[in-house]
């Protein structure tokens, strides 16, 4: 049975659907920068979107990928996928899922990806588990979010900002998803933060 606070990310992401990629392109144009391309240049094989939301990540997909497969929690945001995946040209297996329970056999994908979700998922540490679970041995995990900032001043507004958005959506600014991915017994190959100390991203392999 869904958790409480799924269905509560289920309902936000249906109403900011509409307007999500209208809503996030400041953000992306000045502080996610080249993040899509750095993570769809690392994609390999079958790939898995976790959190496809409205399939931004599509255009950027390697050469190399032979199989596209994508969940997302919200209806309304894999149709703009799907319109998006046919104005690219990209055959792509997009469902309705959840992260803390991916329907899907253990190591069936080459790489795994998760931009800008792991923010929102009520139990990161689940939803972690699981992408290790469905990645092949030497498969790729591919990160991107937004996490605490760097600098002492941002992220007191990160803070004071969460006081807000935890209770009223779910949404953390000052999560920072390293260790757990470490835990798991990922090896991380590469990492940065960017963006005013605000986004990082990361490249690990399942061993």
């Amino acid at each position: 049975m869904e958790s409480h606070a799924t269905s509560r990310q289920r309902r936000l992401w249906d109403r900011t659907a509409p307007g999500y990629d209208k809503g996030i392109a400041w953000f992306e144009r000045h502080l996610l920068a080249d993040g899509r391309e750095w993570l769809g240049a690392r994609t390999r094989g079958r790939v898995l979107l976790v959190g496809a939301g409205t399939g931004r990540d599509l255009e950027f997909l390697h050469d190399d990928v032979t199989r596209v497969a994508g969940i997302d929690l919200s209806v309304p945001m894999l149709e703009q996928a799907r319109r998006r995946a046919a104005r690219l040209g990209v055959a792509a297996e997009l469902r309705e899922g959840d992260a803390e329970h991916l329907p899907y056999d253990d190591a069936t994908f080459d790489t795994v990806t998760c931009v800008l979700s792991l923010c929102t998922i009520p139990r990161p540490e689940v939803a972690l588990a699981e992408m290790r679970r469905v990645l092949r041995p030497g498969g790729s995990l591919l990160l991107l979010d937004h996490v605490g900032s760097t600098w002492p001043p941002v992220r007191l507004g990160q803070w004071i900002v969460e006081a807000f958005t935890i209770p009223a959506a779910g949404e953390h600014f000052t999560r920072r998803q390293r260790r757990r991915v470490r835990d798991l017994g990922f090896e991380i190959t590469e990492t940065d933060r960017y963006g005013l100390g605000m986004v990082e991203r990361i490249h690990a392999i399942r061993p």
